[in-house]
């Protein structure tokens, strides 16, 4: 079953007295264990496609589906409930919490979801182990490499175990080498737990060794 569905999305907005229609009757799946990048140049809509398929923004036309159930006339809190336990977010820059360890920023939206602290260390410690952060863990952000810190705004976004991953440039900070131990991370994390990701990307080299590739064209989304 499609972890993600889009159907006939459609995005606009008011600039001035003129409308801008960003996506057009957008159609997408996303399967479960797949990474999908999403190349498109700059003002096509790639965060806006992001943005509506994690629930970050309401669409003003068409569905979407997450897990197999539709959002559109969900509440503002039950939307609120599927991006802390089943979406997880990967942005350019991490934003992580500073005053917080690696550890302590991995196990907030554990604990903001409800588990117990307990639980939250154990699978932060063990998500930070499987990026190659086991021994970082009491680091705070400024302690810590670009790549580090990337690393860990990763195990983030997945410490609540999400059904799907959005990532908006999550390398595009960062230098070459760092980029490529970064996308190596991501794409292990995702085969080893079948989580699904949707990847927007300026680096068509990382780009062509993802499961599929999309673009934007005239509002709509088309494989490459």
């Amino acid at each position: 079953m499609e972890t993600l569905r889009l159907e006939a999305i459609h995005r606009r907005y008011k600039q001035g007295q003129a409308t801008i229609e960003i996506l057009r009757g957008t159609d997408f799946s996303l399967y479960p264990g797949e990474a999908v990048a999403l190349v498109a140049p700059s003002g096509a809509g790639k965060s806006t496609l992001l943005h509506v398929a994690g629930l970050l923004e309401r669409p003003d036309g068409g569905e979407v589906i997450i897990g197999g159930r539709p959002t559109s006339s969900l509440s503002d809190a039950e939307r609120t409930r599927i991006r802390r336990h089943e979406v997880g977010f990967v942005y350019q820059f991490h934003h992580l919490m500073g005053e917080f360890s690696a550890m302590e920023n991995v196990m907030l939206p554990q604990l903001v979801a409800g588990l117990d602290k307990k639980e939250a260390r154990k699978r932060a410690e063990e998500l930070l182990q499987w990026l190659g952060l086991g021994h970082r863990g009491t680091h705070r952000p400024a302690e810590l490499s670009g790549g580090e810190q990337q690393r860990v705004a990763i195990a983030r976004a997945v410490a609540n175990a999400p059904r799907v991953l959005f990532a908006d440039e999550p390398t595009g900070n960062l230098d070459v080498v760092t980029a490529e131990a970064v996308f190596e991370s991501l794409f292990k994390l995702i085969k080893a737990t079948g989580l699904s990701a949707l990847v927007a990307t300026h680096n068509l080299e990382l780009a062509a060794r993802m499961d599929r590739r999309i673009t934007l064209r005239d509002g709509l989304a088309v494989e490459v």
